[in-house]
């Protein structure tokens, strides 16, 4: 029986309509599956501006932190890392080796790059853009107070941030200027601060952005909290004071000034005990045995931030490689114990250009 041509026209656009209606199912399937795979993640840059990164939902901190270093084409990635607000607190490091989406809970996810570990020679670093990324990190910790330092010493490094950024300029220096690019803490701006700031940025003339760079990182390593992170604790007194974690060691600070210094090489030990974070030092020559300090931190995640700090950064700038830090015979075990160190610095002063290049 033949049918007639408009039912066989009907029976093509019935089929086809369906066909139609599965496609459209499917990629909403597969875009579905597709976002519900991925993460947004939201950067805070050290310029204040911010970029959004796409990542999968499996990825690490160090897959985030690979990704937003290669949008900023930095090749030294291990200096720097990421933060996020935890609790209030807005220095809280992201767990390089955990998973994002165990980190974060509600998307956009939101993190800033900054500088983890600054290296005690700015001069060794190979790359322009990781030397651009760290005095911008030193800037933003001027501005932000964490870093202070003399008149004069303001006055020097904004002088090298103009020249960086302006290059030679006939114009005088003014405080919208010196507001506009970050150089100079507000409140610390006076006129005779602005006619330094003039003058030193007149001496400078010729000097390329690269070379002001590296002068102004030259300088700022020589502040006695360069590059340091610092943590609120109370001493055996019940006296608030703070310990800053650095490259050279562990100091006490109290009232902005440091009263005392520990290297990494007098510190056998560090641990911590719920809110109790403790140091074991070596004896010293006069002393017949060692000496244990303890700190009270407000709670017991602050003391782990605090002694995961003092880990990692005795891990980068002590060790030959990273290692991993076993828990502690006789103590709670509070959380993981991985550390975000994936290379060391002396690996990174080994490391061929090349090596440098490729590394991840």
């Amino acid at each position: 029986m033949k049918l007639p041509l408009w039912s066989i026209y009907l029976l093509v656009w019935y089929g086809g309509s369906r066909m139609r209606e599965s496609l459209r199912r499917l990629a909403s399937d597969d875009g579905m599956a597709a976002r519900l795979n991925a993460g947004r993640v939201r950067v805070e840059l050290l310029t204040g501006e911010h970029i959004t990164v796409d990542v999968e939902r499996k990825a690490t901190g160090a897959d985030l932190l690979d990704k937003v270093c290669d949008v900023l084409d930095v090749l030294e990635k291990d200096y720097f890392a990421l933060l996020h607000v935890q609790r209030g607190d807005p220095r809280v490091w992201v767990d390089l080796p955990r998973r994002l989406s165990k980190t974060f809970r509600n998307e956009p996810w939101d993190v800033k790059f900054a500088a983890k570990f600054y290296p005690p020679e700015p001069c060794e670093l190979r790359d322009d853009h990781s030397r651009y990324q760290l005095g911008l990190a030193v800037r933003r910790d001027l501005m932000e107070g964490r870093l202070t330092c003399s008149n004069i010493t303001y006055a020097l490094l904004a002088s090298y941030v103009l020249q960086s950024e302006l290059g030679d300029r006939e114009a005088r220096v003014s405080t919208a200027l010196l507001s506009a690019h970050n150089s100079v803490p507000l409140h610390v701006l006076t006129p005779d601060l602005e006619d330094k700031v003039d003058e030193l940025y007149r001496k400078h003339r010729g000097q390329t952005p690269a070379i002001a760079e590296l002068n102004y990182l030259e300088n700022a390593k020589k502040l006695a909290m360069y590059g340091a992170e610092v943590h609120s604790v109370k001493d055996s007194d019940d006296v608030d004071i703070c310990l800053a974690v650095c490259a050279h060691g562990i100091s006490v600070v109290r009232d902005g000034f440091i009263m005392n210094r520990f290297p990494w090489t007098k510190i056998l030990k560090i641990s911590y005990n719920k809110r109790i974070y403790t140091l074991r030092l070596r004896a010293g020559e006069y002393d017949e045995y060692e000496t244990y300090l303890s700190f009270k931190l407000p709670s017991t995640s602050a003391s782990k931030r605090l002694w995961r700090c003092s880990v990692e950064h005795h891990m980068f700038f002590r060790r030959e490689e990273p290692v991993k830090v076993e828990r502690i015979s006789g103590f709670p075990r509070f959380g993981s114990r991985r550390v975000s160190c994936r290379r060391t610095l002396r690996q990174l002063r080994t490391a061929t250009p090349h090596s440098t290049l490729i590394a991840s």
